[in-house]
């Protein structure tokens, strides 16, 4: 029976299996199909978290084919060749493209109009863009997972500064999942004051936040993972569950997910994918938002998504 509550994952390397592992711990997901052509990895991922169920919420967990996901209201897709180090995400457009081309052939004969399609997989702009012009679905039920994580790596980073726990630091990364992606600090707030009026304030120290550099930070966070031990996968998985955990729930989250842009600021950014904040439910995107940026963050954000337009 067809549900939201019913997730099929594509790709079982780290990340997929990552994720799966995440919605049985976390989640109140009902039932997980695996999938990937290596049947054996997960038949044997499927019966390693099997093995745990009594000791979480019981759910379904099993290995699947692409028949499957006829009854999944959402859909992840995190197949793809994986990021090396020195490789930026945009290096792996044609090799994926080409993976999701063999995904797509195999996913329409079985694939739900109802259903919900999250695209991990990088360069997750351009790949989620793809995905919309290739599976027919409306554009609010294919989502990127976009900015979810790098904006939680900001948050993570400006805790470390000020003291302040995460969770109640108030910010946004938006743009490209990628290099032209930038930290929108005109719009981040602490308990409800500015991050600028705040630190002048905090006293915690002398010299006040290098913003620039936890942007950079942010933006190269992904690198230094990948560097030194071979990919990331845990933050992502940890993104993905909350992005599911908004739809499944309704809870009407606002998460900078990879979105359709039909159109904005009179047109300087149309027709193409780009992680802003979005209101994230039961129909997948239901309404994108635009804080009043600085100019200087509202050009950048302008260049970014005409950086990724002009890749399409």
């Amino acid at each position: 029976m067809f549900t939201q509550r019913k997730v099929a994952i594509i790709g079982d390397g780290m990340v997929g299996s990552s994720i799966a592992y995440t919605l049985i711990v976390k989640s109140n997901v009902n039932s997980i199909t695996i999938i990937d052509i290596n049947k054996d990895k997960t038949e044997g991922d499927a019966l390693d978290m099997n093995h745990a169920m009594s000791l979480f919420s019981p759910k379904e967990i099993k290995s699947g084919d692409y028949e499957d996901i006829k009854e999944a209201g959402i859909i992840v897709i995190t197949a793809g060749a994986a990021q090396k180090p020195g490789e930026t995400r945009i290096d792996l457009l044609h090799k994926n493209e080409m993976i999701f081309d063999s995904i797509f052939e195999q996913m329409k004969p079985y694939l739900d109009p109802r259903s919900i399609v999250l695209i991990v997989t990088n360069p997750v702009d351009i790949l989620s863009y793809y995905t919309y012009t290739k599976l027919g679905l409306p554009a609010q039920q294919v989502i990127g997972s976009g900015t979810v994580l790098d904006t939680a790596r900001l948050k993570f980073l400006l805790s470390e500064d000020t003291g302040i726990d995460p969770r109640n630091i108030h910010a946004f990364v938006v743009g490209e999942h990628g290099d032209s992606e930038l930290a929108a600090y005109s719009v981040t707030s602490i308990g409800g004051v500015s991050i600028n009026t705040y630190c002048q304030s905090c006293g915690r120290c002398k010299r006040g936040l290098n913003l620039e550099k936890i942007e950079e930070d942010v933006i190269n966070s992904a690198y230094e993972i990948i560097q030194k031990k071979g990919s990331t996968y845990y933050g992502i998985a940890a993104a993905v569950h909350r992005i599911i955990d908004a739809i499944i729930n309704d809870t009407k989250s606002i998460m900078t997910v990879s979105s359709y842009i039909e159109y904005a600021y009179n047109g300087e950014i149309s027709d193409v994918y780009l992680s802003v904040p979005s209101v994230v439910g039961r129909d997948g995107v239901s309404k994108t938002i635009w804080p009043d940026y600085s100019e200087d963050e509202k050009s950048a954000l302008i260049e970014s998504a005409n950086k990724l337009k002009g890749l399409y």
